[in-house]
């Protein structure tokens, strides 16, 4: 993020000083796409993001995970261990509002991770 590239960045730009420690190393969760004969649950869906953040802060300076999404999807990323930071923002120019969430990567990954990995995660962090 920081580039003025996407529709996150743009919303949350009013709402977080840009001296916020939410930038520092910020990256944004975007649209995962999944032929419909394989979304069998959200089982698969928390692997496959647990694999791609996994991947990605080995990879990566991660500090921040930001997203936008609608307010009844923001209770799916809650439940990956995200937190809101705005409801109803709206997108200028349009009618349509949006919900804002920002992550923890340790939080996230361990709250989209099985038991094994969420022991391997605090053991990693402690």
């Amino acid at each position: 993020m920081r580039y003025k590239l996407t529709l996150t960045e743009q919303l949350l730009r009013p709402l977080i000083p840009a001296d916020s420690p939410l930038w520092k190393n910020s990256w944004e969760v975007g649209r995962l796409v999944l032929a419909p004969e394989y979304r069998c649950g959200q089982d698969l869906l928390k692997h496959c993001l647990f694999h791609t953040l996994d991947y990605l802060c080995q990879n990566a300076e991660v500090g921040n995970l930001h997203a936008s999404c609608s307010h009844v999807l923001s209770r799916l990323y809650r439940r990956f261990g995200f937190t809101v930071l705005e409801k109803n923002v709206l997108l200028e120019g349009t009618e349509k509002t949006y919900t804002l969430i920002h992550g923890h990567p340790p939080v996230v990954l361990a709250a989209l991770g099985n038991r094994n990995t969420q022991k391997e995660l605090a053991e990693a962090l402690a």
